[in-house]
Protein backbone atom coordinates (compact mmCIF):
# COMPACT_ATOMS: atom_id res chain seq x y z
CA UNK A 1 0.00 0.00 0.00
CA UNK A 2 1.26 3.39 -1.01
CA UNK A 3 0.84 6.03 1.35
CA UNK A 4 1.52 9.66 1.30
CA UNK A 5 1.46 12.24 4.14
CA UNK A 6 -0.86 15.01 3.88
CA UNK A 7 -1.66 16.69 7.31
CA UNK A 8 -3.16 14.91 9.48
CA UNK A 9 -4.30 12.56 7.25
CA UNK A 10 -2.58 9.29 5.35
CA UNK A 11 -3.84 9.34 1.74
CA UNK A 12 -3.58 5.84 0.83
CA UNK A 13 -4.40 3.69 -2.67
CA UNK A 14 -7.53 2.97 -1.68
CA UNK A 15 -8.44 -1.10 -2.49
CA UNK A 16 -11.89 -1.91 -4.94
CA UNK A 17 -12.81 -5.52 -3.95
CA UNK A 18 -15.66 -7.48 -4.38
CA UNK A 19 -14.51 -10.10 -2.11
CA UNK A 20 -15.69 -9.75 1.80
CA UNK A 21 -12.79 -12.44 2.76
CA UNK A 22 -10.08 -9.84 1.05
CA UNK A 23 -11.41 -6.48 2.87
CA UNK A 24 -11.85 -8.51 6.53
CA UNK A 25 -7.98 -8.89 5.94
CA UNK A 26 -7.53 -5.22 5.53
CA UNK A 27 -10.01 -4.82 9.01
CA UNK A 28 -8.19 -7.08 10.64
CA UNK A 29 -4.89 -5.76 10.10
CA UNK A 30 -6.09 -2.55 11.86
CA UNK A 31 -7.26 -0.74 8.10
CA UNK A 32 -10.32 1.34 7.52
CA UNK A 33 -13.23 -0.65 5.16
CA UNK A 34 -15.94 0.51 3.91
CA UNK A 35 -18.70 -2.10 3.41
CA UNK A 36 -22.42 -2.32 2.18
CA UNK A 37 -25.27 -2.94 4.24
CA UNK A 38 -29.49 -2.84 3.57
CA UNK A 39 -29.43 0.82 4.85
CA UNK A 40 -26.37 2.82 3.80
CA UNK A 41 -22.44 1.79 3.39
CA UNK A 42 -20.79 1.82 6.42
CA UNK A 43 -16.92 2.31 7.08
CA UNK A 44 -15.58 0.20 9.53
CA UNK A 45 -12.56 -0.61 11.42
CA UNK A 46 -12.42 -3.70 14.97
CA UNK A 47 -14.19 -2.26 17.52
CA UNK A 48 -11.52 -3.20 20.16
CA UNK A 49 -8.28 -1.48 18.56
CA UNK A 50 -8.87 2.26 19.53
CA UNK A 51 -6.21 3.54 16.95
CA UNK A 52 -8.32 2.10 14.14
CA UNK A 53 -11.73 3.50 15.29
CA UNK A 54 -9.45 7.06 15.85
CA UNK A 55 -8.64 6.60 12.03
CA UNK A 56 -12.49 6.88 10.95
CA UNK A 57 -13.25 10.24 12.99
CA UNK A 58 -9.89 11.25 10.85
CA UNK A 59 -10.63 9.87 7.47
CA UNK A 60 -14.98 11.30 7.67
CA UNK A 61 -13.83 14.95 9.65
CA UNK A 62 -16.37 13.17 12.36
CA UNK A 63 -16.56 15.47 15.84
CA UNK A 64 -15.30 12.76 18.59
CA UNK A 65 -18.17 13.31 20.79
CA UNK A 66 -20.34 11.47 18.26
CA UNK A 67 -20.81 7.94 18.95
CA UNK A 68 -20.43 4.82 16.72
CA UNK A 69 -22.73 1.79 16.24
CA UNK A 70 -21.04 -1.58 16.59
CA UNK A 71 -21.99 -4.09 13.96
CA UNK A 72 -21.66 -7.72 14.87
CA UNK A 73 -22.00 -11.17 12.81
CA UNK A 74 -23.60 -13.08 15.15
CA UNK A 75 -25.15 -12.89 18.57
CA UNK A 76 -22.24 -14.41 20.51
CA UNK A 77 -20.44 -11.00 20.01
CA UNK A 78 -23.04 -9.17 22.20
CA UNK A 79 -21.78 -10.27 24.92
CA UNK A 80 -18.27 -8.82 24.48
CA UNK A 81 -19.94 -5.37 23.94
CA UNK A 82 -22.81 -5.13 26.24
CA UNK A 83 -22.83 -5.82 30.73
CA UNK A 84 -26.25 -7.71 29.99
CA UNK A 85 -29.67 -7.72 28.13
CA UNK A 86 -32.72 -6.07 29.49
CA UNK A 87 -35.85 -7.49 29.01
CA UNK A 88 -36.50 -4.89 25.84
CA UNK A 89 -33.09 -5.08 24.34
CA UNK A 90 -33.72 -9.21 24.32
CA UNK A 91 -36.99 -8.33 22.36
CA UNK A 92 -35.98 -6.09 19.74
CA UNK A 93 -33.27 -8.20 18.93
CA UNK A 94 -35.50 -11.48 18.94
CA UNK A 95 -37.76 -9.46 16.43
CA UNK A 96 -35.43 -7.84 14.64
CA UNK A 97 -31.65 -9.19 14.09
CA UNK A 98 -30.41 -9.63 11.94
CA UNK A 99 -31.84 -5.92 10.47
CA UNK A 100 -31.92 -2.28 10.01
CA UNK A 101 -32.13 -1.69 14.06
CA UNK A 102 -29.73 -0.21 16.72
CA UNK A 103 -29.89 -1.10 20.30
CA UNK A 104 -28.71 0.81 22.85
CA UNK A 105 -27.61 -1.14 25.99
CA UNK A 106 -24.89 -0.55 28.86
CA UNK A 107 -20.92 -1.34 27.80
CA UNK A 108 -18.98 -3.53 28.84
CA UNK A 109 -15.66 -1.78 30.47
CA UNK A 110 -13.10 -3.37 27.71
CA UNK A 111 -15.10 -1.14 24.91
CA UNK A 112 -13.06 1.52 23.90
CA UNK A 113 -14.36 4.80 25.01
CA UNK A 114 -13.33 6.68 21.18
CA UNK A 115 -16.31 4.03 20.00
CA UNK A 116 -19.09 5.25 22.78
CA UNK A 117 -17.97 9.21 22.80
CA UNK A 118 -17.13 8.29 26.56
CA UNK A 119 -20.21 7.09 27.27
CA UNK A 120 -20.86 4.04 28.82
CA UNK A 121 -23.62 2.77 26.68
CA UNK A 122 -22.99 1.27 23.05
CA UNK A 123 -25.03 1.02 19.58
CA UNK A 124 -25.06 -2.96 18.43
CA UNK A 125 -26.52 -3.93 15.35
CA UNK A 126 -26.36 -6.99 12.96
CA UNK A 127 -27.26 -5.89 9.34
CA UNK A 128 -29.43 -8.15 7.47
CA UNK A 129 -27.07 -7.55 4.44
CA UNK A 130 -25.29 -10.84 3.19
CA UNK A 131 -22.02 -8.91 1.88
CA UNK A 132 -22.68 -7.51 5.10
CA UNK A 133 -23.14 -10.56 7.50
CA UNK A 134 -19.69 -11.95 4.80
CA UNK A 135 -17.81 -9.37 5.67
CA UNK A 136 -18.63 -9.01 9.56
CA UNK A 137 -18.02 -13.03 9.73
CA UNK A 138 -14.75 -12.78 8.20
CA UNK A 139 -13.40 -10.48 10.46
CA UNK A 140 -13.97 -12.10 13.39
CA UNK A 141 -14.42 -9.21 15.72
CA UNK A 142 -17.80 -6.71 16.29
CA UNK A 143 -17.08 -3.77 13.70
CA UNK A 144 -17.62 -0.03 15.02
CA UNK A 145 -18.85 1.66 11.59
CA UNK A 146 -20.83 4.95 10.79
CA UNK A 147 -21.69 6.14 7.52
CA UNK A 148 -19.00 5.97 4.97
CA UNK A 149 -19.45 9.65 3.69
CA UNK A 150 -17.60 12.88 4.75
CA UNK A 151 -19.08 14.25 8.01
CA UNK A 152 -22.28 15.95 6.88
CA UNK A 153 -22.79 14.81 3.71
CA UNK A 154 -25.66 12.46 2.65
CA UNK A 155 -24.91 9.08 3.66
CA UNK A 156 -24.04 6.89 0.50
CA UNK A 157 -26.40 4.48 -1.04
CA UNK A 158 -23.58 3.08 -3.64
CA UNK A 159 -19.82 1.97 -3.67
CA UNK A 160 -19.48 4.96 -5.79
CA UNK A 161 -20.75 7.40 -3.63
CA UNK A 162 -17.92 5.48 -0.92
CA UNK A 163 -15.03 6.61 -3.25
CA UNK A 164 -16.48 9.88 -3.98
CA UNK A 165 -16.05 11.09 -0.47
CA UNK A 166 -13.54 8.54 0.49
CA UNK A 167 -11.22 7.38 -2.17
CA UNK A 168 -7.36 7.71 -0.93
CA UNK A 169 -8.81 8.39 2.33
CA UNK A 170 -9.56 5.31 3.69
CA UNK A 171 -7.34 1.19 2.80
CA UNK A 172 -10.38 -0.33 1.20
CA UNK A 173 -13.63 -0.63 -0.21
CA UNK A 174 -16.22 -3.47 -1.05
CA UNK A 175 -18.74 -2.74 -3.16
CA UNK A 176 -22.06 -4.05 -3.32
CA UNK A 177 -25.14 -3.14 -5.05
CA UNK A 178 -27.40 -0.17 -4.09
CA UNK A 179 -28.05 -0.15 -0.60
CA UNK A 180 -31.74 -1.06 -0.33
CA UNK A 181 -33.39 1.16 2.29
CA UNK A 182 -31.43 4.28 1.58
CA UNK A 183 -32.14 5.56 4.85
CA UNK A 184 -30.04 4.56 8.50
CA UNK A 185 -31.19 2.23 10.85
CA UNK A 186 -33.51 2.89 13.94
CA UNK A 187 -31.77 3.40 16.90
CA UNK A 188 -33.40 2.46 19.93
CA UNK A 189 -32.45 3.29 23.56
CA UNK A 190 -32.67 0.27 26.13
CA UNK A 191 -31.29 1.46 29.04
CA UNK A 192 -34.14 2.43 30.89
CA UNK A 193 -37.11 1.03 32.22
CA UNK A 194 -39.41 2.01 29.20
CA UNK A 195 -37.35 2.03 25.92
CA UNK A 196 -37.06 5.22 23.90
CA UNK A 197 -36.91 6.04 19.76
CA UNK A 198 -33.80 8.18 19.63
CA UNK A 199 -33.67 7.94 15.62
CA UNK A 200 -35.94 7.05 13.46
CA UNK A 201 -34.92 4.89 10.47
CA UNK A 202 -36.08 1.62 8.41
CA UNK A 203 -38.08 0.26 11.60
CA UNK A 204 -40.70 2.19 12.16
CA UNK A 205 -42.79 3.01 15.37
CA UNK A 206 -45.61 1.18 14.41
CA UNK A 207 -43.18 -2.09 14.00
CA UNK A 208 -41.31 -0.93 17.02
CA UNK A 209 -44.62 -1.01 19.20
CA UNK A 210 -46.05 -4.30 18.00
CA UNK A 211 -43.81 -5.77 20.38
CA UNK A 212 -43.06 -2.60 22.54
CA UNK A 213 -46.12 -0.97 23.72
CA UNK A 214 -44.49 1.12 26.14
CA UNK A 215 -42.09 2.73 23.59
CA UNK A 216 -41.15 6.43 23.84
CA UNK A 217 -40.07 8.87 21.39
CA UNK A 218 -37.08 11.05 22.31
CA UNK A 219 -37.85 14.98 22.82
CA UNK A 220 -36.28 16.71 20.10
CA UNK A 221 -35.69 19.68 22.71
CA UNK A 222 -34.12 17.05 25.13
CA UNK A 223 -30.30 18.07 26.44
CA UNK A 224 -29.30 15.36 28.12
CA UNK A 225 -26.02 13.09 26.08
CA UNK A 226 -26.31 11.60 22.90
CA UNK A 227 -26.28 8.42 22.53
CA UNK A 228 -26.77 7.77 18.92
CA UNK A 229 -25.41 8.91 15.88
CA UNK A 230 -27.15 11.46 13.64
CA UNK A 231 -28.98 13.43 16.68
CA UNK A 232 -26.72 16.12 16.96
CA UNK A 233 -24.43 17.62 14.13
CA UNK A 234 -25.09 18.87 10.85
CA UNK A 235 -26.67 15.88 8.81
CA UNK A 236 -27.36 14.03 5.50
CA UNK A 237 -26.71 17.95 3.68
CA UNK A 238 -26.06 18.33 0.48
CA UNK A 239 -24.09 21.78 -1.20
CA UNK A 240 -27.36 23.40 -2.30
CA UNK A 241 -30.09 25.02 -0.46
CA UNK A 242 -32.91 21.90 1.08
CA UNK A 243 -36.31 24.02 0.86
CA UNK A 244 -38.88 21.67 2.33
CA UNK A 245 -42.57 22.32 0.54
CA UNK A 246 -46.15 21.20 0.82
CA UNK A 247 -47.03 20.74 -2.94
CA UNK A 248 -45.26 21.14 -6.36
CA UNK A 249 -46.46 24.22 -7.57
CA UNK A 250 -44.34 25.96 -4.11
CA UNK A 251 -40.92 25.16 -6.28
CA UNK A 252 -39.36 27.65 -8.79
CA UNK A 253 -38.53 25.41 -11.76
CA UNK A 254 -35.28 26.61 -12.97
CA UNK A 255 -32.20 24.74 -14.35
CA UNK A 256 -30.47 25.49 -11.43
CA UNK A 257 -33.31 23.99 -8.38
CA UNK A 258 -34.13 20.38 -8.62
CA UNK A 259 -37.58 19.12 -7.16
CA UNK A 260 -38.36 15.20 -5.50
CA UNK A 261 -41.64 14.05 -3.92
CA UNK A 262 -44.53 11.80 -4.16
CA UNK A 263 -46.17 14.20 -6.35
CA UNK A 264 -45.34 14.96 -10.32
CA UNK A 265 -45.05 18.65 -11.43
CA UNK A 266 -46.33 20.07 -13.86
CA UNK A 267 -43.42 21.59 -15.27
CA UNK A 268 -40.42 18.40 -14.64
CA UNK A 269 -38.55 19.92 -17.89
CA UNK A 270 -38.29 23.32 -16.43
CA UNK A 271 -35.91 21.96 -13.25
CA UNK A 272 -32.28 20.31 -13.76
CA UNK A 273 -33.35 17.73 -12.20
CA UNK A 274 -37.10 16.43 -10.73
CA UNK A 275 -38.16 12.98 -9.71
CA UNK A 276 -41.46 11.97 -8.88
CA UNK A 277 -41.79 9.03 -6.34
CA UNK A 278 -43.95 6.69 -6.51
CA UNK A 279 -44.20 5.91 -3.04
CA UNK A 280 -42.68 6.76 0.78
CA UNK A 281 -40.54 3.95 0.57
CA UNK A 282 -39.44 4.84 -3.06
CA UNK A 283 -38.65 8.66 -2.19
CA UNK A 284 -36.68 7.25 1.04
CA UNK A 285 -34.85 4.70 -1.11
CA UNK A 286 -33.81 7.84 -3.15
CA UNK A 287 -33.12 10.83 -1.08
CA UNK A 288 -29.34 10.82 -0.47
CA UNK A 289 -28.52 9.42 -4.04
CA UNK A 290 -30.41 12.40 -5.23
CA UNK A 291 -28.74 14.99 -3.18
CA UNK A 292 -25.48 13.12 -4.41
CA UNK A 293 -26.78 13.89 -7.94
CA UNK A 294 -27.38 17.48 -7.32
CA UNK A 295 -24.09 18.18 -5.96
CA UNK A 296 -23.06 16.94 -8.77
CA UNK A 297 -25.26 18.99 -10.94
CA UNK A 298 -23.90 22.12 -8.70
CA UNK A 299 -27.81 22.94 -8.71
CA UNK A 300 -28.52 25.60 -5.89
CA UNK A 301 -32.07 24.71 -4.36
CA UNK A 302 -33.63 21.29 -3.65
CA UNK A 303 -37.10 21.20 -3.10
CA UNK A 304 -38.21 18.38 -1.47
CA UNK A 305 -42.01 17.46 -0.78
CA UNK A 306 -43.32 16.97 2.55
CA UNK A 307 -44.89 13.59 3.34
CA UNK A 308 -46.96 12.17 5.99
CA UNK A 309 -44.66 10.97 9.58
CA UNK A 310 -46.84 7.95 9.69
CA UNK A 311 -44.45 4.85 9.45
CA UNK A 312 -41.52 5.20 7.32
CA UNK A 313 -42.26 8.76 6.40
CA UNK A 314 -41.38 9.99 10.04
CA UNK A 315 -37.40 8.69 9.51
CA UNK A 316 -37.54 10.50 5.46
CA UNK A 317 -38.93 13.41 7.31
CA UNK A 318 -36.27 13.65 10.02
CA UNK A 319 -33.47 13.42 7.48
CA UNK A 320 -34.98 16.09 5.24
CA UNK A 321 -35.37 18.49 8.58
CA UNK A 322 -31.67 17.73 9.37
CA UNK A 323 -30.80 18.60 5.63
CA UNK A 324 -32.77 21.81 5.36
CA UNK A 325 -31.19 22.85 9.02
CA UNK A 326 -27.95 22.20 7.65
Amino acid sequence: MVSVAFGSLNLVDTCLTDSPQEAAAYLRAGALVAFPTETVYGLGADAFDAEAVAAIFNAKGRPADNPLIVHIAHHDQLMLLAEGLPPNARTLIDHFFPGPITVIVKKKHGVPAVVTAGLNTVGVRMPGHPVAQAFLAACGCPVAAPSANLSGHPSPTTWRAVYDDLGGRIDCLLKGGRSVAGLESTVVDCTEAAPVLLRAGVITVEQLRAVLPALRIRAADTHDAVRSPGMRHRHYAPQGRVCLITAPREAEARSDTAYIGLSPPATAQRFGLAMHCATVEAYAHELFDFFRRCDAANLSVIYCQRTPTAGLGLALMDRLHRAAEG
